[in-house]
């Protein structure tokens, strides 16, 4: 059976609480069984794949770049896509559903990106989006992406 794929999307700048909400969905991805998809920089995209590691699981990141070393060191994975931010239409729309956590432009797209294709969005404290699924905390952000993706 194919494992389920949860983007994680966010700021590269964020507060540390943001961090460590981004490091504890990170590692409930990985303790569902499910792989952990980001852009591989850093910010929440760099704790979502710490706490993915610490958790035992896989994460693969699409790179901004063409470069491999661009990749955060808890990147399992890397794919330098050599896309700039039009890859954030592969981190949105590859997944089974997206964890959205607070971040500026570049979330709002991979939010709309997902949505736009049908993938279902779950926000943790990030934007207010019509369509877009309010979690409480990051395990139930998980469960409710693992629950509505298909």
């Amino acid at each position: 059976m194919m494992r389920k794929v949860i983007a994680v999307v966010g700021g590269s700048a964020v507060p540390r609480p943001v961090l460590n909400l981004a490091e504890r969905v990170g590692r409930a991805v990985a303790e569902a069984g499910a792989v952990l998809l980001t852009g591989g920089r850093g910010g929440v995209m760099e704790a979502a794949c710490k706490g993915c590691r610490e958790g035992g699981g896989l994460n693969i990141a699409f790179l901004p770049g063409s470069d491999r070393s661009q990749a955060n060191r808890f990147v399992d994975i890397a794919f330098p896509t050599d896309l700039g931010d039009a890859r954030n239409a592969l981190v949105a729309g590859c997944a089974h559903a997206v964890v959205a956590l607070e971040g500026g432009p570049g979330t709002l797209s991979e939010i709309a990106l997902g949505l736009k294709r049908g993938v279902p969005v779950v926000s943790l404290g990030g934007w207010k989006v019509p369509g877009v699924v309010e979690a409480r905390g990051p395990e139930e952000a998980v469960s409710e992406a693992l629950r509505l993706g298909t």
